[in-house]
C-alpha cells in the first residue's frame, strides 16, 4: 500500500537516514565506545574529530567550512563577553540563510535539492548551539574560560548525534557531563543499545503504519474532504496528526538520546505524549524539553 507522501519531515529524515545518517551514527557509536574503553580522557576530542570528518563526507567541504566559518565568527564576538552582541551575531548569521545570492551560491555546491536543505537545516541548528556556547562564555568568570575555549566549542558543534535535527543540548550540560569519567561496563552498554533499539523500531513501525494507512497529511492538504466532514470527525483529523506528530518525534530524538546514553551523556527527556496534556503550557514544556531548557536557560 503506498504511503502519504505530504509529511514532507518524516519522508525526507527516513531517506537520509537510509542512505547515510545511519551509517554515520553507527560510525558514532563505534568511535566513542571504542574512546571510552581505551582513552576515556580523550573522548571529547576522539568525537569532534569523528563528527568533523561525517561533516565533511556529508555536506562537502563547502558546508563543512560554512559550518566552520559561523562556530568561529560566534566564538570571536563572544570574546566581548556581551550577551546582546551574541544574540545580534546569531540572528545575523541565520539571517544569511534567507539573502537570495548566498541561496543561489549554496544550491550550486549540490546536485539536488534535498542536499542543500539538510546544509540548510544543520547550519540552522548548528546556529543554536553557538550561540548557547557563546551565551555561557559571556556569562563565566575569567578563570573558568579554559573550560569554554574554541576546540570545546568544536566538541559541542561537531557532536554528531544531535548535528542535523537535534535535540538541542545546552553547552554547560554537555561539557560537564563530556569531562565526567565513569566506569565503562560494556555488558551495560550492550543492554541499553538493544533495549534502545527495540522501543526505536517499535516506534518506527506504528509511525510507518500510520502514514500508510492513515492519509492524515492528505487529507489536510485538499479543502473538499474537510469541509464534507462532522465536527468529530475534524476533531478525529486534528488528533490523529498531533499524535502522529508525537510519533515521529519519539523516532527523530529516541535515535540522538539512545546515542547520547551510550556516550555517558544525560539526553533531554523524549516528548511526552500529546493525549496527556490538557495544556499548551505543559505541552510546550514537555515535547521538546532540550528546547525549552535552552530557551529558560
Amino acid at each position: 500500500m503506498p504511503q502519504d507522501p505530504m509529511d514532507f519531515e518524516w519522508s525526507y529524515w527516513i531517506e537520509w537516514g537510509r542512505e547515510r545518517i545511519l551509517w554515520l551514527l553507527a560510525g558514532h557509536l563505534l568511535v566513542s565506545q571504542v574512546s571510552r574503553l581505551l582513552v576515556e580522557k580523550y573522548k571529547p576530542w576522539c568525537l569532534m574529530v569523528y563528527g568533523m570528518a561525517a561533516c565533511w563526507l556529508l555536506l562537502g567541504i563547502k558546508g563543512f567550512a560554512v559550518i566552520l566559518l559561523h562556530a568561529a565568527i560566534s566564538f570571536a564576538v563572544a570574546q566581548f563577553q556581551l550577551s546582546l552582541l551574541t544574540w545580534l551575531c546569531s540572528l545575523i548569521l541565520l539571517s544569511t540563510l534567507r539573502i537570495p545570492a548566498v541561496e543561489e551560491t549554496k544550491r550550486k555546491w549540490y546536485d539536488t535539492e534535498n542536499e542543500y536543505y539538510l546544509l540548510l537545516f544543520t547550519v540552522s541548528v548548528r546556529c543554536l548551539f553557538c550561540t548557547s556556547f557563546s551565551l555561557e562564555y559571556c556569562w563565566h568568570a575569567p578563570t573558568q574560560k579554559s573550560s569554554h575555549s574554541f576546540p570545546w566549542m568544536l566538541a559541542y558543534v561537531f557532536y554528531y548525534p544531535t548535528f542535523h535535527n537535534g535535540p538541542l543540548m545546552n553547552f554547560d550540560e554537555f561539557s560537564k557531563q563530556m569531562r565526567r569519567q565513569e566506569a565503562f561496563s560494556v555488558k551495560t552498554n550492550l543492554s541499553i543499545l538493544i533495549v534502545g533499539i527495540i522501543r526505536i523500531f517499535f516506534w518506527w513501525c506504528l509511525a510507518e503504519l500510520m502514514i500508510h494507512l492513515m492519509y492524515i497529511h492528505a487529507l489536510y492538504s485538499s479543502a473538499l474532504p474537510l469541509e464534507s466532514a462532522s465536527y468529530w470527525a475534524l476533531g478525529g483529523l486534528a488528533l490523529a496528526q498531533v499524535l502522529f506528530f508525537y510519533v515521529k518525534y519519539l523516532v527523530l530524538y529516541g535515535v540522538p538520546a539512545l546515542l547520547l546514553r551510550m556516550d555517558g551523556l544525560k539526553p533531554p527527556a523524549l516528548p511526552c505524549c500529546v493525549s496527556l496534556m490538557h495544556s499548551f503550557t505543559n505541552m510546550w514544556r514537555s515535547f521538546d524539553v532540550g528546547l525549552h531548557r535552552f530557551l529558560v536557560r
